[in-house]
């Protein structure tokens, strides 16, 4: 049963979900909303009982010191709010957590009635995939819904996708079936550079929601981290000639992609963006972290790339297995290509093992107890 007695009454709330592994390459949608709860100063209203999705050998809950005393934080998913103040307030309910182990179904159905009981408008799920996309050019971000009235209202793509999903897939498609207005925002992060954190993939997610639910979000330091890992990406690429080559080609087929898009509607939305924020150094989508690693292009031919995911434009969009796993199914993944298990899988990672992280909750609090 839920309980939302400390909640107050919502603002034309819109629900923003985010969940590690499978679905995020790059670590760039669980970013995204935690970046948003970070400068909202969200406040965590509830948090599903782990024992019910999560499998403890996948995702391992972990021991911390605090003022001497021993305790625990077991991995789950948090739910927070925040209000968005100005002319038009509006307030932003928060889901950040893991791809859940099991229970999927019973998993969603609770996250919809959180939304249900919270008067939710819309649900955007944001997730991030591996692609053969160049990191010297603005990170393609897809708008994709399984509601077709929806993709025309709002300008989206009307999901075709068939294969393994994650769980972004199967929450969009809840929310479908039970009547609630939901896209998926997904951001395509280079293959070649796959290590978390990109803020440069992080930021551009944030710009396409803010052109989605026409709000301005505050970006911190988040442009010039963005600039720092594309210097860094930069540094690398240059020390090593088959990777600057490849770059290079993958910019020209960006490039010769692009070159429609050069005026009309992606002028316009740079030029509504500029003239929300008002502040010239506040939404560039230029990008950080001078410690990531290309992946090895070297050793034989590459992967084949798969066919691309839905919503996102050729070629960037199409992407790749990681680690040498295979994907199975027709058509393109709609989660991220490259995922860290087999497909269909729980993604093979531990909890963070940060007792502050949004993603977990402690044992003596209310965690103890998730492509398109």
């Amino acid at each position: 049963m839920i309980e939302l007695e400390g909640v107050p009454e919502l603002i034309d709330p819109v629900m923003v979900a985010a969940f590690e592994g499978w679905n995020d390459a790059g670590d760039a949608a669980s970013g995204a909303v935690a970046h948003l709860d970070r400068e909202w100063k969200g406040e965590v209203f509830a948090a599903l009982d782990a024992e019910d999705y999560y499998d403890f050998q996948v995702n391992r809950p972990t021991v911390w010191l605090d003022n001497g005393v021993r305790k625990i934080t077991w991995p789950t998913t948090r739910l927070s709010v925040v209000r968005i103040g100005g002319a038009k307030p509006r307030d932003l309910v928060l889901v950040r957590g893991i791809e859940p182990s099991m229970r999927w179904r019973s998993f969603c159905n609770e996250i919809l009635g959180f939304a249900h009981e919270l008067g939710v408008e819309m649900v955007v799920i944001l997730g991030a995939l591996l692609g053969d996309t160049p990191h010297t050019r603005p990170v393609p971000v897809s708008g994709v819904t399984s509601d077709a009235d929806l993709a025309r209202t709002m300008d989206l793509e009307e999901t075709k996708y068939e294969g393994p999903t994650g769980i972004v897939g199967i929450l969009q498609e809840a929310c479908t079936h039970a009547g609630v207005p939901a896209v998926s925002l997904w951001a395509a992060v280079p293959h070649y550079v796959s290590q978390p954190p990109n803020p440069k993939a992080t930021l551009a997610l944030l710009n396409r929601l803010e052109d989605l639910i026409d709000i301005r979000i505050p970006l911190g330091e988040l442009p010039e981290d963005a600039r720092a890992w594309q210097l860094g990406v930069d540094q690398l690429a240059a020390e090593d000639s088959e990777v600057a080559e490849y770059v290079q080609t993958l910019e020209e087929a960006r490039d010769t992609a692009d070159l429609p898009e050069a005026s009309g509607d992606a002028i316009a939305r740079e030029f509504e963006r500029y003239l929300r924020r008002r502040d010239p150094a506040g939404s560039p989508e230029t990008a950080t972290d001078t410690g990531s690693y290309f992946r090895d292009l070297s050793g034989g031919p590459r992967p084949q790339a798969k066919p691309k995911p839905e919503g996102t434009a050729e070629p960037e969009g199409t992407a790749e297995p990681q680690d040498g796993q295979q994907r199975t199914g027709t058509g393109a993944p709609e989660g991220p290509a490259a995922p860290d298990d087999k497909a269909g899988d729980e993604p093979d990672r531990t909890s963070k093992g940060k007792p502050d992280d949004t993603s977990e909750g402690t044992s003596d609090g209310v965690g103890d107890t998730p492509e398109d």
